[in-house]
């Protein structure tokens, strides 16, 4: 009797040793490790597709701590897969990694670029792809300690940001045996509900002309500037006749060369959104009439390429609940004096009628439920139509700071973003660790997923059966 009470007790210690606090306690140990990975992704913002050295450093610190990383993936050559482990239940990590353009800034609460135009992390990406790396590590250790089956991954997915690095990881077949798929993305609040986002399409209208002298000699020519233009015109105009919840916005990345030369190629960069996928394609097809619409008034050639499509986040509420619950163990971010300080400072510099303060980091927002989508779109979407997919947002922000803006950068490259990365990882890791515990939730969650989309549900990528736009941003 005593040799088995000793054996018990054996077992719970060793137990309790690796179990949920000395796996959070790990992680606050490496805190500044992942922080400073984290700023040196931060310090060297690479577009889309282009981030070379910020997915070689991620899986550099995946291979070094254990995992089997193969790298250029579904045909690109940022993308990677880290594994550990075998069998069932599979789970997957998605890490993002890629900067925008023109959003340049320094660690600082005023408006300070680093590059006048240069590249920057406006959406916090490299927090993104450094927290899903250490929580990977951080579960890989504990079902190393705790003889956990199953599988585990890391998926680094480039080009979020108009790019849809993950519909073609999707594509390729990458994740079909996986039975749930996590994320998380910076923010200005703690969240986790089971909420949706818009579905996207964008596409690059190229309009060909004729040159020609534009005082000398007008008549010879045929402006592909007037092409897009007009095409803009009438995009415009369709805003009053589509559903309100319709986003649509473009930028004219080439206009010509010289005012005096009639423009002779000129091209509008064009996105529409809405919370259904079908809508967005309808609406897609009336943009490309007005294109075909202004080609033929002008006498110019149009030709258009489809650069992005994903579908709107789809919901499950079985994965979030659990999500939400460990979110709210884990607590939001509390701030030194000298973050709220900063804080105070980037509050100041907010349109009026914008209204938060400091302490709103701490909080937690209440748990929602809610198929309707809202703000941005992104490439998550489509995974979630495929495998059960869950994820949250953390104060890696000041409260009320939008993405992709100068102050997301400031925050995003200092400890407070740092702060919400590693409220982040926790979460991801204590939810992982609990489904590992109970495979039965895979079963839930799909049968929630499968309700969701319906029995008749045929995946079909929305960029059709192109490849991976890898100059997009070039």
């Amino acid at each position: 009797m005593k040799i088995k009470s000793l054996l018990f007790l054996f077992f719970i210690s060793r137990f309790s040793v690796f179990g949920q606090d000395e796996v959070l306690k790990k992680l606050d140990s490496k805190a500044d490790f992942y922080g400073d990975i984290a700023r040196q992704i931060w310090a060297n913002p690479e577009l889309g597709y282009l981030e070379t050295n910020s997915s070689a450093l991620l899986q550099k610190t995946l291979s070094d701590a254990g995992f089997k990383v193969t790298a250029g993936v579904a045909e690109i050559p940022t993308a990677f897969v880290a594994e550990y482990g075998s069998g069932k239940p599979v789970i997957g990590i998605m890490a993002e990694f890629d900067a925008l353009p023109g959003v340049s800034q320094e660690a600082s609460p005023f408006r300070k670029p680093i590059v006048e135009g240069g590249a920057g992390h406006a959406c916090g990406h490299h927090l993104f792809g450094a927290a899903s790396v250490a929580s990977g590590i951080a579960v890989m250790d504990w079902m190393k300690e705790n003889n956990i089956k199953g599988t585990l991954r890391v998926y680094g997915t480039p080009a979020e940001e108009g790019g849809g690095g993950k519909v073609y990881i999707a594509r390729a077949g990458l994740i079909k045996d996986v039975d749930v798929m996590m994320h998380w993305h910076p923010g200005s609040q703690n969240a986790a509900g089971a909420t949706s986002s818009l579905a996207n399409i964008s596409a690059k209208f190229r309009f060909y002309g004729e040159a020609s002298h534009a005082a000398a000699a007008p008549e010879r020519g045929k402006s592909a500037l007037d092409a897009v233009e007009a095409m803009n015109f009438m995009v415009n105009l369709m805003r009053e006749h589509v559903p309100m919840e319709t986003r649509m916005h473009y930028v004219i990345t080439r206009g010509g060369e010289a005012p005096n030369v009639v423009p002779a190629f000129a091209e509008s960069y064009q996105y529409v959104r809405h919370p259904n996928a079908l809508v967005v394609q309808q609406i897609f097809e009336r943009m490309v009439k007005t294109a075909e619409a202004a080609a033929l008034g002008t006498q110019t050639r149009m030709e258009y390429e489809v650069i992005n499509g994903v579908y709107n986040l789809l919901p499950n509420e079985t994965l979030a609940k659990i999500m939400h619950k460990n979110l709210e163990a884990i607590g939001g971010v509390t701030y030194s004096p000298e973050e709220k300080k900063f804080a105070e400072d980037i509050i100041k510099t907010y349109p009026a009628g914008v209204k938060s303060t400091p302490e709103d980091a701490a909080k937690i927002a209440p748990f929602i439920v809610s198929e309707t989508g809202g703000g941005g779109s992104t490439d998550v979407g489509d995974i979630s139509w495929l495998v059960p997919t869950v994820g949250l947002n953390t104060a890696t922000w000041v409260p009320g700071t939008s993405a992709h803006t100068w102050q997301a950068v400031a925050a995003g490259g200092m400890s407070i973003g740092q702060k919400g990365m590693m409220v982040a990882a926790k979460t991801l890791t204590l939810t992982a660790m609990d489904i590992f515990k109970d495979p039965s939730v895979t079963g839930k969650a799909l049968e929630e997923l499968n309700k969701r989309r319906g029995d008749d549900f045929v995946y079909e990528a929305l960029v059709g059966d192109r490849k991976a736009p890898l100059d997009y941003r070039k």
